[in-house]
This record gives C-alpha cells, sequence and structure tokens, in this order.
C-alpha cells in the first residue's frame, strides 16, 4: 500500500468534514493520475464505517471516473489514443459500445478487462454518451466499491489492512469476521462471474458479420 494514501488514512480520521473534502480530492486526483483507488476505497471503510464508507465511495468513485473520462475525451485524447493501442481487446470493445453503450459499459465495470483507471480513459474514446457512462459506472462499480470498503472496516488502523490482522483467535469478532467477509467475497464472486459471462457474449455477438 502506497505510503501517501496511508498518511493520508490515519489523517482523516480525526480531520471530520475537513477530511471528508480532502478524501474526496485525493480520490478525484488518483483517478486522472493513473493512481489505484482501490487503496482509498478500503480506507473509507476503515475511517468511516461499511455503511457511510460506501455511501462517501460509490458516488465519489463515479464523479473520479467521469473526471478522468471527459479529461480523456479533451486534452488527454492522443496520450489515451496512443496508450490504448497496446490493448487490441478494446477494438472489440470499441465496436460493441456503438451498438448497446450503457449494457458493455456497465458488465465492464462488473467484470473488467482494463483496471478502473485506465477504463476510464479508455471509454472515452468511443461512443458511449455520459449519462450512459455515468449510470452504467455507477451500478457496474458498486459490488466492488461494497466488497473493498467491507474489507476495510474490519481493521481498526491502516496498518492492520497492510498487515493482513484480524481479530484474536477464538473470539465472537473472529467468528463475524469470517462470516462476513466469505459472504461479502462470494457474492464478488458470483456477481463478477455471471458478468464476465455477459460480456463476452456481448463482445462476441457485437462483433459477428
Amino acid at each position: 500500500m502506497s505510503e501517501w494514501a496511508l498518511s493520508l488514512i490515519d489523517w482523516t480520521r480525526d480531520a471530520g468534514a475537513l477530511g471528508v473534502v480532502v478524501f474526496v480530492v485525493a480520490y478525484v486526483v488518483a483517478a486522472l493520475a493513473l493512481l489505484p483507488g482501490s487503496i482509498l476505497t478500503i480506507g473509507a471503510g476503515l475511517v468511516y464505517g461499511p455503511i457511510f464508507g460506501t455511501l462517501l465511495v460509490s458516488p465519489v468513485s463515479v464523479l473520479a471516473a467521469t473526471a478522468a473520462f471527459l479529461v480523456g475525451r479533451g486534452v488527454a485524447r492522443a496520450w489515451v489514443t496512443r496508450r490504448m493501442e497496446r490493448h487490441p481487446r478494446f477494438a472489440l470493445v470499441d465496436r460493441a459500445i456503438g451498438a448497446n453503450g450503457f449494457k458493455i459499459v456497465a458488465l465492464l465495470r462488473l467484470s473488467p478487462i482494463f483496471p478502473y483507471n485506465i477504463l476510464n480513459y479508455a471509454l472515452a474514446l468511443t461512443r458511449v454518451r455520459l449519462h450512459d457512462f455515468v449510470a452504467a459506472s455507477f451500478i457496474g462499480m458498486l459490488p466492488g466499491t461494497l466488497l473493498f470498503v467491507y474489507i476495510g472496516s474490519l481493521a481498526s488502523t491502516a496498518s492492520e489492512i497492510v498487515a493482513g490482522k484480524r481479530p484474536a483467535a477464538g473470539s465472537l469478532e473472529t467468528v463475524f469476521f469470517w462470516g462476513g467477509l466469505v459472504a461479502t467475497v462470494v457474492a464478488a464472486v458470483v456477481v463478477t462471474r455471471v458478468a464476465r459471462k455477459a460480456l463476452g457474449n456481448a463482445l462476441t455477438g457485437e462483433v459477428k458479420p
């Protein structure tokens, strides 16, 4: 985990409303700079808990994605185009989005063939409409957000997230820790597998002559 993210997570715990503002700004900057947003998502679970953490990260992650999307369609378009030339699968995505942008974006978010930050920029090169991008991203990223926020909520300090510590063996907290974690992971895996199959069928169907 990056040192800057650890420091930010520790600082926001006692920063109140200012911490929320700084967290939002940091999340947007991370998306624009292609830094891993999952670190901050997990940190939100630690600082704000599973419910408020999800309510915070879900719209903020969409805001950050939209900011990168708009930058990719504007000043950074040439740079994004060169980067996407390295990904032959992007041609399939581009052609499929022309027919059903909302569906393909949602499936890409649920079972990404590109990481979150790269996908934000990559989709800027396609014909997907902005409102479809925003709505599909919100829906498609929600399961992953829930998973990472919940994982973060199980820790008591940022260092515990790094060390992978858990409650002491034999305690009631251990039961809730593993029970909740397993249930959340299983749900995420099921959603991801279903989305991957649907995405494969959608891409294959769209590129048939």
